[in-house]
């Protein structure tokens, strides 16, 4: 079994190392387990290695904690850091690797790799002696593999077949022993029986001497299951892993094979179970599958059972918390390295010095992960390595310690060239130089050593401060460092310059929206010096760049800042920031802003009557400007936009109506913005207070009497169940007929009586009511009766043909004088000949005379008209018969000809003639228009020529038509005429 090990040591080790710096060596590839198969072609097994450090590092390997000794073992050779197996033997050369790798700096071993080989010998040649078995007994035959290495897969033959043997309910192959269960013999099953075994890795196959099987006559009697083949009491399984249990029972009857949990658990989903049911595979092993696996064996005589417990192992493979870096440490320091791995079952800590075990004595002192080693020498340098090891595998961390001795050395820190600092500040100048051990660390000015005093101190680490800076402080400045190994010194220069402060500051200001204003910020400064200009508001760095309100103006030792259009949001604390190379002050002014206030809060609507209610509120912020009075606004689903209402008490509403509220604040800058309206709100119901209007009436068939009036509006109603009550009497009548209509929208009543002469006067009223009663009348009004329907037909009616299609009527009017009726319109009717008048077409007209297209050429039609009034139609006039012409020829002009020249069109076109049943033709029309969409010309000839005068400079389209009594002929269609130039 191979062990995966995630981390090794290439990823361990944390310390880089550039091309050209000497260090180490550090692992890039490791050895890993593996298995080789014995069969390959070129008889040579690599194993990898490879390290990289300054100098480059050497090579040597062990196998099972023994030194191979490469230069005297022919079969073992180093390719760089690789080894190299040649002629790889099983008894020889599996074993547990190790690399190690060496350079001046010190040495580092690989994690350890388990090397197998696959490999598989042949049988023994040696006969197998028969087997007699009965007829119904059971039989096991025995493979008995030869020595191999790998994965085996074993099958059987029978009688020298080319394919295998099948499995079934009856006949098993144990794949953990090779052997041949037959449940039950059949005389069928006499013969010879060859185990086959094959390596997965090398695919080589072998094949045993047959076991010869006799059945005898003698039938077995039928007896209960007998599991032969089971698997173990108790299984440790890994998550994720793959287990296959196996169970197979030999009876008679042949026994059935069913699988449980012993728990009454269903099987979990994910499981295959082979055809004979003899082998139970459970993949990708987790924590809910563990517990106890029952196999099940029956038949006719009996049943017994085989269990046994799946236990999750809880295997979390090694991987590094934390690990190491490589050290460079001065000489007589002291070291802590610690490393930490995670796995389970919980990990055990070594440590390696250059590849061997690191012993803890004196100095040196190990706690698991961590390693300590005080007061180090040069001696303590070397390559360190923690391992950390559970019992599926290990894991290596390394790293490098180099002891540093050297004299101080300040070129990578010197004193700092130049420092320039303010009078009457402070100053501190560090002294940093590399050295091993530390260097003791004094100062000199002048060629005199500083002692140190009321303003001047130096530090254990050597850093100098000098407090309240003066002129004569500047100068320049010498740090001397000094150890065993040597001296070495760094000079600095100290500038004081003059310190700046702002002369003129910004003030706080007042001001109101949308006024603009500057905030001044002037400093005096030592004038070697560039003051630089920040302005910050309210904590924030102002982006001149992005804030279209911000502006800064001046320049030199001045930076006002210029706020344009203020707004409410630029109320705050405004600070001017000046840095100087030596220091840096500030001064801050705070801005108020006043503005219209802000939208009042928490508006309430209380004590809801018909026409009433009460609003409550709270006030909402002020802008810095006090709120003088408050400004309540109203909308209802029938009012456009929000009206204005000055009170708290809102009066004169109307009943039974929708309302939202909201109040607006008013101070001396402006008005504010207006509250979150109210909830939608109804007053009370009332009876309604609106008459209808626009009373009037009129019209209708003879004995009705006509009402209508302006429905009122749904704002006006008041309440539900709105309605309208109708009253009327005749004139000088005292009795008021009512009726009540119940829709809202009603705006019209017809009262039917035939026994109401026509345009009789009536004296009519329009009421309200609602659910809470009844409201006003409208004012009195009188309302005429219908009229008559007319009592005579139109006459002197007359009509005559124009074409195929049409036929003109006249007739005279009816005199106004005849009757009371006042005519509207008359309808003519007409239909076919030979058809029903209740079949007729009508047209309306409200002159004396009728135009009917749209009719059969050669067809004859009947013709009657009708008066109309307000009342109704009256009686028809005798019907008049008339006959449309023939219909023009359908045969359009053709042979059309035409020529251009000088501004004219000459066309020339064949005569059309008409057919028998089509009207003669009497002439010809010409139209023509510039393109598709000039101006229409006509012109009409009784020739079958013509000539036409054009201008030059446009195409022209032109159509010619036969002309008939019956109306116009089929047209020749479009003829396209292209532009003429305008020098013809």
């Amino acid at each position: 079994m191979t062990h995966d090990v995630r981390i090794t040591a290439v990823c361990a080790s944390v310390g880089f190392h550039g091309e050209n710096t000497r260090h180490g060596p550090v692992f890039t590839q490791e050895p890993s387990d593996s298995i080789f198969p014995l069969s390959i072609d070129d008889k040579q097994v690599f194993i990898n290695c490879n390290a990289r450090g300054n100098p480059t590092p050497h090579y040597r390997w062990k196998m099972d904690g023994r030194e191979i000794k490469t230069e005297s073992d022919p079969n073992f050779s180093l390719v760089e850091g690789n080894l190299l197996i040649s002629d790889p033997r099983v008894m020889d050369h599996a074993g547990v690797y190790q690399c190690i790798a060496t350079n001046t700096f010190g040495t580092v071993v690989s994690r350890e790799a388990k090397v197998q080989f696959a490999f598989l010998q042949h049988f023994s040649m040696k006969s197998r002696n028969t087997v007699s078995v009965r007829e119904g007994q059971a039989v096991v035959l025995l493979c008995g593999p030869p020595p191999h290495y790998g994965e085996i897969k074993y099958s059987w033959v029978f009688n020298g077949q080319r394919s295998f043997l099948q499995q079934d309910a009856r006949r098993f192959i144990s794949q953990r022993t090779g052997n041949l269960y037959v449940a039950k013999v059949e005389a069928s099953d006499a013969g010879n029986y060859t185990c086959a075994v094959r390596n997965m890795m090398t695919n080589a196959t072998v094949l045993s001497s047959p076991t010869p099987v006799v059945v005898r006559r003698d039938v077995m009697g039928e007896y209960e299951p007998k599991i032969e083949v089971q698997f173990p009491d108790t299984l440790h399984i890994s998550k994720g892993s793959s287990v296959k249990l196996e169970c197979f029972a030999l009876g008679n009857p042949v026994p059935s094979i069913s699988w449980r949990r012993a728990d009454g658990n269903p099987l979990p989903g994910k499981i295959k179970i082979n055809h004979s049911s003899g082998v139970l595979e459970i993949p990708y092993f987790r924590p809910e599958d563990a517990g106890v696996y029952e196999c099940v064996a029956e038949n006719s005589r009996g049943r017994n059972v085989a269990r046994g417990q799946l236990l999750f192992q809880n295997v979390e493979h090694l991987h590094w918390v934390q690990t190491l870096k490589d050290a460079h440490m001065a000489i007589d320091a002291n070291l802590q390295w610690e490393c930490k791995a995670s796995g389970k079952p919980r990990p055990a800590y070594r440590w390696l010095k250059n590849g061997q075990p690191l012993t803890p004595e004196g100095r040196i002192h190990v706690e698991d992960g961590r390693l300590t080693i005080s007061s180090i020498t040069l001696l303590d340098s070397g390559m360190f390595q923690c391992v950390a090891e559970t019992e599926h595998g290990a894991a290596y961390a390394s790293a490098e310690l180099k002891v540093v001795a050297s004299p101080p050395d300040f070129t990578r820190q010197p004193v700092k060239k130049s420092t320039v600092m303010q009078r009457g500040g402070e100053v501190v100048l560090e002294c940093r130089p590399h050295a091993s051990p530390r260097a003791t660390i004094s100062w000199w000015r002048r060629g005199e050593l500083l002692q140190g005093g009321k303003r001047q101190t130096i530090t254990e680490d050597g850093t100098l401060r000098i407090t309240n800076i003066s002129k004569s402080d500047g100068g320049r400045y010498t740090c001397l460092a000094k150890n065993h190994f040597g001296t070495s010194s760094s000079t600095g220069t100290l500038v004081v310059k003059d310190p700046t402060k702002i002369i003129v500051p910004p003030l706080s200001l007042d001001a109101s929206v949308g006024q603009s204003l500057v905030l001044p910020c002037e400093v005096s400064s030592d004038s070697s010096l560039s003051p630089i200009f920040k302005w910050f508001f309210n904590g924030k760095a102002i982006d001149f760049n992005r804030q279209d309100h911000f502006e800064m103006i001046g320049g030199g030792f001045a930076g006002d800042l210029m706020v344009r259009n203020i707004q409410l949001k630029h109320s705050g604390k405004y600070v001017c920031m000046v840095h100087t190379e030596v220091d840096t002050v500030s001064a801050a002014a705070d801005l108020i802003v006043r503005g219209p206030p802000g939208a009042p809060e928490s508006l309430v609507v209380t004590d809801i009557t018909d026409t009433t209610v009460q609003l409550s509120w709270g006030s909402g912020p002020d802008n810095h400007s006090p709120v003088t009075r408050y400004m309540v606004q109203a909308r209802t689903p029938f009012s456009i936009g929000w009206q204005t209402m000055m009170r708290a008490t809102v009066r004169d509403l109307n009943p039974w109506v929708d309302y939202e509220f909201r109040v607006v604040a008013i101070n001396s800058v402006g008005v504010g913005e207006p509250s979150t309206p109210s909830k939608q709100t109804r007053t009370k119901a009332a009876v309604p207070k609106v008459a209808p209007v626009n009373v009037s009436g009129g019209g209708g068939a003879r004995g009705e009497l006509v009402i209508m009036w302006e429905p009122v509006s749904e704002e006006q109603q008041s309440g539900e169940d709105f309605g309208y009550v109708v009253a009327f009497r005749p004139l000088g009548s005292s009795t008021w007929i009512q009726t009540v209509l119940v829709s809202p929208d009603a705006s019209r009543y017809i009262y039917r009586n035939e026994s109401i002469a026509p345009l009789s006067q009536f004296e009519v009223k329009v009421g309200v009511y609602n659910s809470m009663g009844e409201g006003p009348f409208s004012r009195i009004l009188t309302v005429l009766s219908a009229e008559e329907e007319p009592s005579e037909a139109p006459s002197r009616v007359w009509a005559r043909a124009v074409s195929a299609s049409e036929i003109e009527v006249y007739w005279e009017p009816i005199a106004p004088g005849s009757s009371s009726e006042k005519i509207i319109a008359y309808e003519v009717l007409f239909w076919e000949e030979g058809s029903e008048q209740s079949e007729a077409e009508a047209a309306r007209v409200i002159d004396t005379t009728a135009l009917l297209s749209g009719l059969k050429g050669s067809s004859a039609y009947q013709i009657a008209v009708r008066a109309q009034n307000s009342a109704g139609l009256g009686p028809c006039s005798h019907a008049l018969n008339i006959t449309t012409k023939k219909p023009p020829p359908s045969q359009p002009p053709g042979n059309i000809e035409w020529n251009l020249s000088n501004s004219k069109i000459f066309l020339n076109w064949e005569h059309v003639k008409a057919m028998e049943n089509e009207s003669e033709v009497t002439g010809y029309k010409v139209v023509y228009r510039q393109n598709w969409h000039g101006r229409t010309s006509v012109l009409e000839t009784n020739k079958t020529s013509v000539e036409l005068h054009i201008p030059s400079g446009e195409d022209y389209l032109i159509e010619i038509k036969a002309l008939t009594e019956g109306g116009d002929g089929t047209s020749s269609g479009p003829i396209r005429i292209p532009k003429m130039s305008s020098k013809l």
